[in-house]
């Protein structure tokens, strides 16, 4: 018997807005500035490569195909924005805030997004080597059909998230507040921070697998 037929809690989905863009000047040279704020543009195929644009605005922005390796972004803002395809071996945006933003089939090797804060964010598809949200704030998030190698979560607080059909390295949750915090139906090969999984909802399957890992936590001895 499941948990709702027993009446057991219900899980609180991610409370996603779609983004819906309109009457974009289109831009395909733009001369981005650090600081400043870009409104209502499309780009695409446009490279911001190894520029300094730490606190930059983007309001209702489309970027399709662009390149933001090791791009400063630290403390940048993308509010009401779509990023499609957008590629980085080296993604730095740490203390950035994204609302209500839609990433489709993302290219990121290490993405730095510490201290981070999210709300309403989709992704879905894409690679993504390693990403670091520690110490983030993640409200209705949700990820799916995602590839990530190293995803670490510590100390960060989290709320309606839900990783779907995605594929995992590693999962790290040490120090994390989570809160409907929905695992089912993702693969991953490992996971740390034990003792902070408080909130967070697995399958029966991924259950037999955290079985070990959490009896040797609690030091438990199975004979």
């Amino acid at each position: 018997m499941t948990a709702a037929a027993a009446g057991g809690p219900k899980v609180a989905a991610p409370r996603l807005t779609t983004v819906r863009l309109a009457d974009l000047v289109q831009d395909a040279s733009p001369d981005f500035r650090r600081g400043e704020r870009y409104d209502g543009v499309a780009y695409n195929r446009a490279a911001a490569d190894g520029l300094e644009l730490s606190g930059t605005d983007f309001a209702e922005c489309e970027f399709s195909g662009v390149s933001f390796n090791e791009t400063q972004l630290r403390g940048a803002s993308f509010r009401d924005c779509i990023l499609a395809e957008a590629y980085a071996p080296v993604f730095m945006a740490a203390r950035s805030s994204l609302r209500d933003v839609e990433i489709r089939n993302p290219r990121w090797g290490s993405a730095e997004l510490y201290e981070s804060g999210w709300q309403s964010v989709r992704i879905d598809g894409g690679k993504l080597d390693y990403v670091n949200l520690r110490g983030s704030k993640l409200v209705d998030v949700q990820i799916s059909d995602c590839i990530i190698n190293e995803l670490d979560l510590g100390s960060c607080t989290a709320i309606r998230v839900a990783l779907k059909n995605c594929t995992i390295g590693s999962l790290e949750f040490s120090g994390a507040r989570l809160k409907d915090f929905d695992l089912r139906g993702t693969e991953f090969r490992s996971v740390s921070g034990l003792g902070s999984l408080a909130g967070l909802v697995v399958d029966e399957y991924q259950l037999t697998l955290l079985a070990p890992l959490l009896a040797g936590h609690l030091g438990l001895i199975v004979a």
